[in-house]
C-alpha cells in the first residue's frame, strides 16, 4: 500500500524533546515501513525516518528563529501533500480539522486522526460542516462532543515494545512529566508530594503562552525542597526518569489520550491520575495505578502503590499499547477506506 502521512511542521518527526503527536506519527510511520508499505512522510526537513521524507521546510518551526508567518509552511504542506494525492492509495492526515476542505475534494481516500480536544465550542460548527470526513479517535472519551462525526475507528496510541525497558525495582521518588501549564496541574503534583513527604521530580516543557502561569503560580512550587525541576527531557532520558519512579502523577485535566501514561506503563511504573477523560480507558484502577476524584485521594493512592505489581503495568502495555497493535489497526482502517464505495467529493452548499 502507498501511504502518505501528513504531519504539522511545528515540531520535527520525531520531536527533539516534548511532543506527543509527532512522536506517535513517527512510531506509526516506521512500523508501516517495517511491514512493507511504501510510506511518504510530509514533515519538516529535520525529521528522521526510514520512509520517503517530503521536507516542507528545513527545520521545525519551533526551532527556526525569526519566523513570523507560521502559516506559510502550513499552506505549502497542504499543497505538497494533497496536490500530489494521485501518488497515494490513502492519505493519513494528522492536522486535525485543517485539511478538511481538501479532504472533501480529494479523489483519494483521506482519513484524519484527531489528536486534540473536541470540547471547544468554536470547533462544533467546523465538525458539523465536515461531518462526512472519515475520522479516527484516540479514545472513546474524545468523541463525546461530536457524536455525529464520521468515526471510522478508535485507535489507541502505541509505542515500540523496546522503546522503554521494564524497571522492576523503583526508586523512592514521584515523577511528573508534561508541560508546566494550568491544564496539567503541576502545582497539584507538588501538593501531593508534600502531603506524603516524598521527593518529586518534574520533567516539563514551558510553552511561551504558559510563561505567565509559570512565573506567577509555579515559581514557589518549583522552589519547594522536595521538588527537582529537570526541564525537558529526551526519549532516552525518559526511560530512567519514568522507570525509576515509584509512581507517575498525572493530575491533568481531561485529555483525548495522554501519552505519558502509557510511557509509564511501558516502564512498569504505576500511574496516579483522575477518573475523567480518557484515563479510565487506559488505567486499570487498583492494578496498573489509581483513578482518583481529588488531591486527597491521590495522596492516599501514593501510600498504596507498593502493593501494586509493576509487572502488571508492563503487561498492560504489551497487551494494549504497542506500535504493532496500533499499526495493524490503522492498516485495517486504510483497507476499509480503499474497499469502500467510490469517493465522491461533496462540495458545501452553505452560504453566509
Amino acid at each position: 500500500m502507498n501511504i502518505a502521512q501528513v504531519c504539522h511542521v511545528w515540531e520535527s518527526v520525531p520531536p527533539r524533546q516534548y511532543g506527543g503527536t509527532e512522536r506517535v506519527v513517527s512510531y506509526l510511520t516506521e512500523e508501516l515501513v517495517r511491514l512493507g508499505h511504501t510510506v511518504t512522510l510530509f514533515a519538516s526537513g529535520d525529521s528522521t525516518t526510514t520512509a520517503h521524507l517530503e521536507a516542507i521546510c528545513p527545520t521545525a518551526i519551533r526551532f527556526t528563529p525569526g519566523v513570523m508567518a507560521r502559516d506559510a509552511s502550513l499552506a505549502l504542506l497542504l499543497e505538497r501533500a494533497f496536490g500530489s494525492s494521485h501518488r497515494f492509495d490513502v492519505i493519513h492526515s494528522h492536522l486535525d480539522f485543517l485539511a478538511f476542505p481538501l479532504t472533501r475534494r480529494c479523489q483519494v481516500p483521506v482519513v484524519t486522526t484527531l489528536h486534540g480536544r473536541l470540547d471547544l465550542p468554536e470547533l462544533q460548527c467546523v465538525y458539523a460542516e465536515f461531518k462526512e470526513c472519515p475520522l479516527v479517535s484516540i479514545s472513546y472519551s474524545q468523541r463525546g462532543p461530536c457524536p455525529y462525526a464520521h468515526w471510522q475507528a478508535n485507535v489507541y496510541h502505541g509505542l515500540p515494545q523496546h522503546q522503554y525497558a521494564f524497571h522492576p525495582y523503583p526508586g523512592q521518588y514521584l515523577a511528573f512529566i508534561g508541560r508546566l501549564s494550568p491544564e496539567k496541574h503541576p502545582d497539584q503534583a507538588v501538593r501531593i508530594a508534600e502531603r506524603v513527604g516524598l521527593p518529586l521530580r518534574i520533567a516539563a516543557k514551558v510553552d511561551p503562552m504558559d510563561r505567565e502561569y509559570v512565573e506567577g503560580v509555579m515559581t514557589p512550587f518549583l522552589s519547594h525542597p522536595l521538588v527537582e525541576y529537570v526541564g525537558e527531557i529526551t526519549d532516552a532520558e525518559k526511560d530512567a526518569f519514568l522507570g525509576e519512579a515509584m509512581a507517575v502523577l498525572c493530575p491533568y485535566q481531561p485529555e483525548p489520550f495522554g501519552l505519558a501514561l502509557i510511557e509509564a506503563l511501558a516502564c512498569g511504573t504505576p500511574v496516579i491520575t483522575y477518573r475523567h477523560g480518557s484515563f479510565p480507558e487506559m488505567i486499570d484502577d487498583g492494578r496498573t495505578g489509581f483513578l482518583c476524584r481529588d488531591v486527597d485521594e491521590m495522596a492516599d493512592a501514593v501510600t498504596q502503590v507498593p502493593a501494586l505489581d509493576r509487572r502488571e503495568c508492563r503487561s498492560a502495555f504489551e497487551q494494549r499499547f504497542t506500535v504493532e497493535r496500533m499499526a495493524a489497526e490503522y492498516v485495517q482502517v486504510y483497507d476499509e477506506l480503499l474497499h469502500d464505495v467510490e469517493v465522491v467529493p461533496r462540495v458545501s452548499h452553505h452560504r453566509s
